[in-house]
């Protein structure tokens, strides 16, 4: 995959991210402005070597352009294939996978999402989501809890755990995989927690583009949350993929957006943005959680 430079990328134009006036949330004094780079390509099934060249020459290519952080989309190490994965990788190879993909961005200074299979201590199989620092630490694990179709059903099983919020580079950051950003649930629950980007690893299929383009706004603005998604594109198999990764501002507003094809965008995100929307009609501050729950919710 030929990543674009950062002059073909327009940066300026994708990457404008809106800025809001004084802050009086609970957020780190410090205000900052960070890059992020967002990766839609296509990976191939099983053949992890060449679905890390990928992502190091992504890594490398949004270093360059002094992004912070890379996100990558759902099991792309491995390939999105659900049952094959299931019957093709020993879990006794993700260790190995996992420590190349920390080397990766220890090697290109960049923090960077992953997406892979985790076998829990019970034997059961998760879809899983990591974040890395730049040194190649772990900072946050998520598993994901919505399945979406007969063959994910059939290859993992649904996690529990709820999103957390770590924070990377003075910004409180959470993580969620695919369907799971579809439910107000979900990203309300990282919110909550404090987190003002989600970064979400998925795998989206062709027909559904209200996804990205209505829900994912959708998401962003109720939740007033920076709504990052990095989508494959192309396919095999049978399996064709949308493309359209996104980021969404916490307005609901698009920050950076793909088409069909491979590519690298990148937005700036800022916790200013963020406040500025929250001061304008406070929806977190103003929900009655003891009333939903009294009528069931």
């Amino acid at each position: 995959m030929a990543v674009p430079t950062l002059e073909e990328q327009a940066l300026e134009e994708q990457g404008a991210a809106a800025r809001g006036g004084s802050a009086s949330e609970e957020f780190l004094d410090k205000v900052v402005m960070m890059l992020l780079a967002v990766l839609q390509a296509s990976a191939a099934p099983l053949d992890v070597d060449a679905n890390l060249k990928v992502i190091d020459s992504a890594a490398q290519h949004a270093a360059a352009a002094d992004a912070a952080i890379l996100l990558t989309p759902e099991l792309f190490p491995v390939g999105y294939e659900p049952l094959g994965v299931r019957a093709g990788i020993d879990p006794m190879e993700l260790p190995a996978i996992r420590g190349e993909l920390a080397r990766i961005a220890s090697t290109c200074g960049i923090g960077l999402v992953y997406s892979l299979p985790a076998v829990g201590p019970e034997g059961d199989w998760h879809i899983t989501a990591t974040l890395l620092d730049a040194s190649g630490a772990v900072l946050l694990e998520y598993a994901k809890v919505h399945l979406f179709g007969e063959e994910e059903r059939k290859a993992f099983v649904p996690a529990a755990a709820p999103p957390a919020a770590v924070d990377f580079n003075g910004l409180k950051v959470s993580l969620l995989i695919c369907y799971d950003a579809e439910f107000p649930e979900t990203v309300r629950a990282a919110a909550v927690r404090g987190a003002k980007l989600l970064l979400v690893p998925t795998a989206l299929a062709e027909g559904f583009d209200s996804v990205p383009q209505v829900l994912l706004r959708a998401r962003a603005l109720e939740s007033q949350v920076y709504v990052a998604y990095a989508n494959h594109c192309g396919g095999s198999s049978g399996e064709r993929f949308l493309g359209g990764s996104i980021v969404a501002g916490p307005d609901g507003a698009v920050r950076a957006e793909a088409g069909e094809s491979a590519e690298l965008i990148f937005a700036e995100v800022s916790p200013d943005a963020v406040a500025s929307a929250r001061n304008l009609v406070p929806y977190l501050r103003e929900r009655r959680p003891d009333l939903y729950a009294a009528w069931g919710l």
